[in-house]
């Protein structure tokens, strides 16, 4: 029999709502209906009980890379953000070439079927140059439906997306293909107008990459991609709320146009998440870490973010003043359902892996559990 442990006294936020002085039993690496009447319970009073947050794109964090570190130090950039509450990552690439990509996924898969990612997210090299963002430009392809299919075999079936500017030749193709694999395509990085973004979607793509960064503004006569993504029910924001790449009015923006229930919390971290301040590289990019925020050595663009989803929560309660509920769906629901794994986290239910994170009454982070285990203990301050 697996051991139970009730965590008991706290703001429990379930799906129905906010449980005030609720109680949550883990037994062994799940949450469970009823506990032994001589299980230990943990008092977590003044304490808010949150679901594990699930990041959908994170190319790496604690001075390690996704796209070009070993099997350690991937492992190494994953538990630097369980510390900060997620327990869910997808690994994200950048552009690089062809064959490298194919080996990155390789050994991303092994990974991914070890449990200890959730999956593959290829952003790049099927982008636009006029929106590369922190893409080397020279590495920059058209998505031919081939080569996406090339990416996604070597992934070994554990590709979850693929970023595209859909506009590109092959683009609409390459999102059928992804859609009758099952693989989320993506719309990002990408110089579309209003109608080439309603085909794509039509097409079947179902995530905005970073909604408003790297793509058009929007315009009152040109629309762009922003309002086609925004009014489509079927679609996925992601947004990167880490009061550098969005401005608050821009994040309110997407809430009520999209709804809650259609926005996702990404952190596009790359390795000086959890890290600090420094010389990075990005892909074969040089990027310049200064006070949190991480440029392109050259040409000063925005290169990631060293983001973690502690802080992004922590902002959207107490800066943008969003509902607790709300940013629970955001970080840990939504991106849950997206990726086919809301049977097993994504909210705080029986049955569902004892995937948990304890914020204090300011919403700072005290504990984190994943699959029953304490990764920051609460009791250990």
């Amino acid at each position: 029999m697996a051991t139970s442990n009730v965590l008991a006294g706290a703001r429990v936020v379930l799906p129905t709502g906010i449980v005030d002085g609720g109680r949550l039993i883990v037994e062994g690496t799940r949450i469970a209906g009823a506990a032994a009447e001589d299980a230990p319970v943990m008092d977590l009073s003044g304490h808010w009980l949150v679901p594990g947050f699930v990041d959908l794109h994170n190319h790496g964090g604690g001075g390690a890379s996704f796209t070009s570190g070993t099997a350690e130090e991937v492992l190494r950039g994953v538990h630097t953000h369980r510390l900060h509450g997620t327990t869910t990552v997808v690994a994200s690439t950048v552009t690089g070439e062809m064959d490298v990509l194919a080996q990155r996924a390789g050994l991303l898969s092994e990974l991914a079927e070890q449990g200890d990612i959730a999956g593959i997210h290829f952003e790049g090299p099927f982008i636009s140059p006029c929106r590369k963002g922190a893409h080397s430009e020279e590495l920059l392809r058209d998505p031919d439906p081939a080569e996406v299919r090339k990416l996604i075999d070597a992934a070994r079936g554990r590709a979850k997306m693929v970023t595209l500017a859909t506009e590109l030749p092959g683009g609409i193709d390459s999102v059928r293909l992804l859609a009758e694999h099952g693989v989320i395509a993506a719309i990002g990085h990408t110089d579309a107008t209003y109608e080439q973004t309603v085909e794509a979607i039509d097409a079947g793509a179902t995530v905005a990459t970073h909604l408003f960064n790297a793509m058009p503004t929007l315009g009152h006569r040109t629309p762009g991609p922003i309002a086609a993504l925004l009014e489509d029910e079927r679609v996925t924001v992601e947004l990167i709320n880490d009061g550098t790449h969005l401005h608050p009015a821009a994040l309110q923006l997407a809430f009520h146009h999209a709804g809650a229930d259609r926005v996702a919390f990404i952190t596009d971290a790359m390795d000086a998440a959890g890290f600090g301040d420094g010389r990075y590289l990005l892909g074969p990019l040089e990027v310049e870490v200064s006070e949190g925020v991480a440029r392109l050595v050259e040409g000063g663009s925005i290169a990631g973010s060293t983001l973690t989803l502690d802080r992004a929560f922590e902002r959207a309660v107490t800066v943008d003043g969003l509902p607790v509920e709300d940013a629970v769906a955001a970080l840990s629901a939504n991106p849950a359902r997206l990726l086919g794994v809301y049977d097993q986290v994504g909210s705080l239910e029986p049955g569902k892996d004892a995937d948990l994170v304890v914020l204090d009454a300011e919403f700072t982070l005290k504990g984190v559990m994943r699959k029953g285990e304490w990764v920051v203990d609460p009791q250990l301050g």
